[in-house]
């Protein structure tokens, strides 16, 4: 799972911060956070997309090869592209400023705001806070809490686990690694 003595402490601060007490809890957390960090490893959004990936992911910011093509591998471009003008964004380069970082991926300027206040830092002076240990988990324990994840813990179900992740990524992106990243959680925390 990647998880270690790194990433002891700041679990154990945010599980205490947000009730994330029982094993399922637990269990689904980590889970969760491991499939979205590439097992505790990236704490910040990858967005080397190539031409075709972008038509893809965002085919209505990307319509037409030529367009995405002039965006393709610039992950600073395009994170002003895809994110500008929502979640918060307003200015110019808040799309990049403010993408993708911590354990949850936390994204846009309102959610950095409101995470921030919720912490008692301020991530929107320096949102590279998200990439220490602390403060990313610490935001994925405030995002969890947002989106009430604790009360699809009990049963600790696929379809419940199905639900987690459509509030966590607005779909099911890599819902068979979550459940499994979940299950093997769920076993180590309980032996």
């Amino acid at each position: 799972m990647g998880l270690n003595q790194y990433w002891l402490e700041p679990l154990n601060e945010t599980f205490d911060k947000y009730k994330i007490q029982s094993v399922n809890e637990m269990a689904a957390f980590i889970g969760q956070c491991s499939h979205e960090s590439g097992g505790f490893k990236s704490l910040e959004e990858n967005l080397n997309y190539s031409s075709g990936s972008l038509s893809r992911v965002w085919p209505s910011r990307f319509p037409d090869k030529a367009t995405a093509d002039s965006y393709a591998h610039n992950q600073q471009k395009i994170a002003n592209k895809v994110y500008s003008g929502r979640l918060g964004n307003t200015e110019d380069g808040d799309g990049w400023r403010y993408h993708g970082r911590g354990l949850i991926q936390l994204t846009g300027k309102e959610n950095y705001a409101n995470c921030g206040a919720g912490l008692g830092v301020s991530l929107i002076d320096d949102p590279d806070l998200l990439l220490d240990p602390k403060y990313a988990c610490l935001s994925a324990g405030w995002f969890w809490n947002k989106k009430n994840l604790n009360s699809l813990c009990d049963p600790l179900s696929d379809e419940n686990i199905k639900e987690m992740t459509r509030r966590i990524n607005g779909g099911f992106i890599g819902l068979d690694d979550r459940i499994a990243k979940i299950r093997t959680a769920y076993l180590v925390l309980s032996a």
